[in-house]
C-alpha cells in the first residue's frame, strides 16, 4: 500500500465510526450528557435502547384498613357517647326527670318586666302584653334549684313564647315539674300562686290602704303609692285618669271589703280587684243607681258626703250625722254653710290638730274657713255611709257635739253651745 492509500483509509475508518455511532443512536448511561443537536437534528426525543436500565417507582406506603375501621368506630363511639351523655342531661333538665323532691316559693317580681305593649287580638280588641326577661327568670330558678341549665331554659322560652306567659306573684314550684308546668305554674290562672287574704276597713285613707297592703306583701310602698297616682284605669270611667301624679284620685272608690291578692303581683292588679269591687257594689248597683236619680249631688260629691260621715259616725248616727252635712250645705242656718268637720282638718294635717289649725291650717279642707265640700273624698266609705249620704235622716239638726261615745245633736248654736258645755264638763270629770 503506498503513501496516499494509507491516509484514504485513516480517513475512512474514522468516518465508519462516527455512522456506527449515529446509528446506535443514544445507549449512553443515564448520567452521560448528551452533546448537542445541531439545527437541523430532530427534535423527539429518541426512545431508549431495548436493553437500557428502566428507572424503578417508589412504592406508598398503605394505611392498614383494619386499623383504621377501628379508629372510625373509636371517634364514632366517643362522639355519640358524649352526645347522648349531654342529651340525657338536658333531657332530664326539660322533663324534670331522676331530681331530688323539693318545693320552692318562687317570685315573679316587677324587676323582671322588660315592657308593656298594647297588642290587637284577634276579636280586634286591645290587650295589654306585659314582656318578662327570661334570662331573669331562668337565673332566678336556676339559684332556686329549680332547674340546672339555664341556658337551655331560656331556649326553650324562647321558642316558646314564654316571655309573654307569665304574671308577676308568688308561685310554688317543685322539682317535679318539667320546663313546660314551670312556665304554666307561673302564672295566676294556672299555677299555685300565693295569696293574702286583706280586709280594708270602712273610712281607711288611700294611704292607710297602700300600708296595709304593703304589710301583707301585696307590694312595695313606693310601688303601690306610684301605681295608685299614675296608672291609668282604663276600665273604670268614675276613676280621673286625666289628672296623675297624686295617689288620692282614688280616694272614695277603693271599697272597703275582704279582698284575696296575689302576692308579689302588679300593684294595678291589686286596685283594679278594689275598683271593680267598687263598680259592682256601687256604680252599677240598682239599687244604689235608683237613690242617685234623686239626688242633687253626683257620684263625686255623695262619696265626700259619705266619706265625711264615716270619719265622724260611731256607726249608730249615720243618717242624723248625713241631715247636718245636708241641712248645712242646703239651708246653711246658722253655720252659713261651713261645715265645720274635724275630720276633714286632720285628713289636711295629717296628724292631729291643734287649737291653731282651725283658723290657721290653710288648705281647702279646712272646712272651719272654707265654704261647702271639700275638694275631694277624705276617706273610702263603706256602703252603709254611701246610702246614708244619699238618703240623709229627715231632721232640722245643724250641730252635734260628742259626749262620751256618742254624739249629741241640736238644731239650734245655743243649744249646741249648751251641750259643748257639758261634754266639756263630762270630760273634765272623767279626768279626760
Amino acid at each position: 500500500m503506498n503513501q496516499d492509500d494509507r491516509y484514504k483509509t485513516t480517513s475512512w475508518d474514522g468516518g465508519e465510526v462516527s455512522r456506527q455511532a449515529g446509528r446506535a443512536g443514544d445507549s449512553r448511561s443515564a448520567g452521560e450528557e448528551r452533546p448537542p443537536r445541531s439545527a437541523g437534528e430532530s427534535q423527539e426525543r429518541p426512545r431508549p435502547a431495548g436493553n437500557g436500565t428502566k428507572r424503578k417507582k417508589r412504592r406508598k406506603k398503605r394505611t392498614n384498613p383494619l386499623l383504621a375501621i377501628l379508629l372510625w368506630l373509636v371517634i364514632v363511639g366517643a362522639s355519640s357517647a358524649i352526645f347522648a351523655a349531654v342529651g340525657w342531661m338536658l333531657a332530664n333538665d326539660f322533663a324534670a326527670l331522676n331530681k331530688e323532691p323539693m318545693e320552692a316559693s318562687f317570685q315573679v317580681t316587677e324587676d323582671f318586666v322588660t315592657e308593656v305593649t298594647r297588642e290587637k287580638q284577634k276579636n280586634g280588641s286591645m290587650k295589654e302584653v306585659t314582656h318578662y326577661d327570661m334570662e331573669k327568670v331562668a337565673a332566678a330558678l336556676k339559684e332556686k334549684g329549680l332547674i340546672e341549665y339555664d341556658w337551655f331554659f331560656r331556649l326553650f322560652a324562647w321558642f316558646t313564647g314564654a316571655d309573654t306567659k307569665l304574671t308577676q306573684g308568688t308561685f310554688t314550684l317543685t322539682t317535679d315539674m318539667d320546663y313546660m308546668a314551670l312556665i304554666r305554674n307561673m302564672r295566676t290562672t294556672g299555677g299555685k300562686a300565693e295569696t293574702v287574704k286583706v280586709t280594708i276597713p270602712e273610712g281607711y285613707t288611700v294611704s292607710q290602704i297602700i300600708t296595709l297592703l304593703a304589710e301583707n306583701g301585696v307590694g312595695t310602698v313606693e310601688k303601690l303609692t306610684d301605681a295608685a297616682a299614675n296608672y291609668v284605669f282604663e276600665n273604670y270611667a268614675f276613676v280621673d285618669n286625666e289628672n296623675l301624679g297624686d295617689e288620692r284620685r282614688l280616694e272614695g272608690y277603693l271599697f272597703p271589703d275582704t279582698y284575696e291578692f296575689y302576692v308579689g303581683a302588679r300593684p294595678e292588679l291589686a286596685f283594679s280587684s278594689i275598683l271593680s269591687n267598687f263598680k259592682n257594689k256601687v256604680y252599677t248597683d240598682e239599687d244604689i243607681q235608683e237613690l242617685f236619680e234623686g239626688s242633687e249631688y253626683d257620684l263625686r260629691q255623695i262619696l265626700t258626703i259619705a266619706s265625711l260621715i264615716e270619719r265622724e259616725t260611731d256607726g249608730s248616727d249615720r243618717g242624723n250625722i248625713s241631715s247636718v252635712i245636708h241641712n248645712r250645705l242646703e239651708k246653711g242656718g246658722e253655720t252659713g254653710r261651713l261645715l265645720q268637720i274635724d275630720a276633714a282638718l286632720v285628713y289636711a294635717a295629717g296628724r292631729a290638730i291643734t287649737q291653731e289649725d282651725y283658723n290657721n291650717l290653710d288648705s281647702p279642707y279646712n272646712l272651719y274657713l272654707h265654704e261647702g265640700l271639700p275638694p275631694t273624698p277624705i276617706a273610702n266609705p263603706g256602703l252603709a255611709s254611701i246610702r246614708a249620704a244619699l238618703s240623709p235622716a229627715e231632721t232640722n239638726y245643724y250641730f252635734y257635739v260628742l259626749m262620751g261615745d256618742k254624739h249629741v245633736f241640736s238644731e239650734t248654736l245655743a243649744e249646741h253651745n249648751r251641750n259643748v258645755a257639758k261634754a266639756a264638763e263630762a270630760a273634765a270629770q272623767s279626768g279626760e
